[in-house]
């Protein structure tokens, strides 16, 4: 599906914005409710969270220093949501899709729960708690199309509700305005995104941490390194996949190993800064 203008309602029930949430492209078929943990015994309520769908349930790892993910199907969500609210520890977070009049089969839920297990691990902005998914259920070829446009919605609404598991991490045009720091050992490109600052893989960064450094940009490599990001090469660490940082800052400071303005450090093939461009 292609970028394009939206209306997206969303139903407060209990008229709470970070409580349980319904979320809906009013002509499409779709729907998606998000909630809470703490929240199980009134959306239990809710007559979509029995519906046949999939959902996701959304932490963090132990260290807290990516986002976790579950993927899972079932005919009736919510009694596989309770097995995992027994089970799982990690998760604060449910998002449970399904169509408005539940009208996904059994099979229709398999199809969906491993084409986006196949997205999420592509794509790779969370980490899947997932040991296997299901496998690929013989489906025609008009439903299958069909279920891939249904995962499109999917993928605005669960964005929408601040879940972009499926957004692709580099911006989706044909122009990209990229930057670039460059530095002792050291020379990476990246964009702006919506996220923050994406530095592309491939990217080198000097290994040597100057005296300079912030502590919490050391223990971010170390981060870096430890998820396999990064890795050694030939006296420098290379990204091993494309990395949103939260700023321009602290991509600099990872490329350049040392404290640095991420905003004067990015420049573009004119040679001016972020800061030249975007603070004007």
């Amino acid at each position: 599906m292609q970028n394009k203008p939206q209306t997206i309602q969303i139903f407060l029930p209990d008229g709470s914005p970070t409580s349980i949430r319904e979320a809906e492209i009013t002509n499409r078929l779709v729907k998606a409710i998000l909630f809470p943990r703490n929240k199980m015994q009134e959306v239990a309520k809710r007559e979509m969270v029995h519906f046949t769908g999939v959902y996701c349930l959304f932490g963090n790892t132990e260290d807290g220093a990516k986002p976790l993910v579950y993927i899972g199907e079932g005919e009736d969500c919510f009694k596989r949501i309770q097995s995992h609210n027994r089970n799982k520890d990690f998760w604060t977070h449910c998002v449970i899709i399904s169509t408005k009049t539940d009208e996904y089969t059994k099979t229709d839920g398999k199809y969906l729960e491993q084409h986006c297990l196949n997205k999420a691990k592509a794509i790779g902005r969370y980490e899947i708690d997932n040991d296997t998914g299901s496998k690929k259920p013989s489906i025609s070829e008009s439903r299958e199309y069909d279920l891939l446009d249904n995962f499109d919605t999917a993928k605005i609404l669960l964005a929408t509700l601040g879940y972009p598991i499926f957004e692709e991490k580099r911006k989706a045009k044909s122009v990209k305005e990229l930057f670039y720091c460059k530095g002792k050992d050291a020379s990476a490109i990246g964009e702006l995104t919506d996220d923050g600052f994406l530095v592309y893989r491939e990217g080198r960064c000097t290994i040597k941490e100057s005296n300079s450094i912030h502590p919490w940009i050391t223990r971010l490599r170390k981060q870096l390194l430890e998820d396999g990001i990064i890795k050694a090469e030939k006296g420098q660490y290379v990204f091993q996949s494309d990395h949103v940082f939260n700023s321009p800052s602290s991509a600099a400071a990872t490329v350049l190993a040392r404290a640095a303005n991420g905003w004067k450090s990015w420049k573009d093939k004119n040679g001016k800064t972020i800061d030249e461009l975007k603070r004007k």
